[in-house]
């Protein structure tokens, strides 16, 4: 028997080759929880990956089309999203599709392309479709940092990358159980490194004077 996302494997890939090389499709398996499909994979998934979506997440589905909203992807690049509830003939929800918009690509070329790059009001962080996707919250920490050191992931120096590592560090996302190992690929160094300038920097921290006048 035919998996039930299977008809809508040629629409992602339809999506993303028209807009290719800026826009990514993802067909998500609502009842294995994971990526059932992806086409011009910019963001480093795979199929076979999970959705990271809140358990019976099918059920709080009432909308058809959720979004835009606002994302960033694994380098700080900021995403203009959608996606699309699917359904099967008796209306229950299999799957969703998912695409992904990079827009930073168009960021400062001409004014009319301005209204490609508004994003609506982002979802409340409660929202079951984005609560479990702990990987938007590191990428949306890395793209703060490169933004406000105006650099890129290529252009980090190495006390550059000590500061975005206790930046991270900070905001508990090494509390994330797979959190090191993405974070070791964004920025490509051995989880053996990333684990060492940890150490250096949470001994740091805490050799650092406590409750001394501001």
């Amino acid at each position: 028997m035919s998996h039930p996302l299977t008809p809508f494997i040629p629409v992602c890939d339809a999506i993303a080759t028209l807009f290719s090389p800026h826009v990514e499709a993802v067909l998500h398996d609502l009842e294995t929880g994971f990526i059932f499909h992806i086409a011009n994979a910019f963001s480093r998934r795979r199929p076979g990956d999970s959705s990271l979506n809140e358990a019976g997440l099918a059920s709080a589905l009432d909308e058809d089309v959720i979004g835009p909203y606002g994302k960033s992807n694994w380098d700080g690049r900021r995403l203009k999203a959608i996606t699309s509830v699917l359904r099967d003939t008796e209306g229950k929800p299999v799957g969703l599709l998912c695409i992904n918009h990079d827009i930073e690509a168009f960021s400062g070329i001409f004014d009319q392309l301005k209204s490609m790059m508004d994003i609506a009001a982002p979802l409340p962080k409660t929202s079951a479709l984005m609560a479990q996707d702990w990987r938007e919250a590191v990428n949306s920490v890395i793209g703060e940092f490169l933004t406000e050191h105006r650099t890129s992931l290529a252009g980090l120096t190495g006390s550059e990358v000590d500061g975005l590592l206790a930046r991270l560090e900070t905001r508990g996302v090494f509390a994330i159980r797979k959190a090191v190992p993405y974070v070791a690929e964004i920025l490509k160094l051995s989880r053996a490194t990333i684990y060492n300038r940890l150490g250096a920097i949470r001994l740091k921290q805490d050799a650092a004077p406590q409750g001394e006048p501001q």
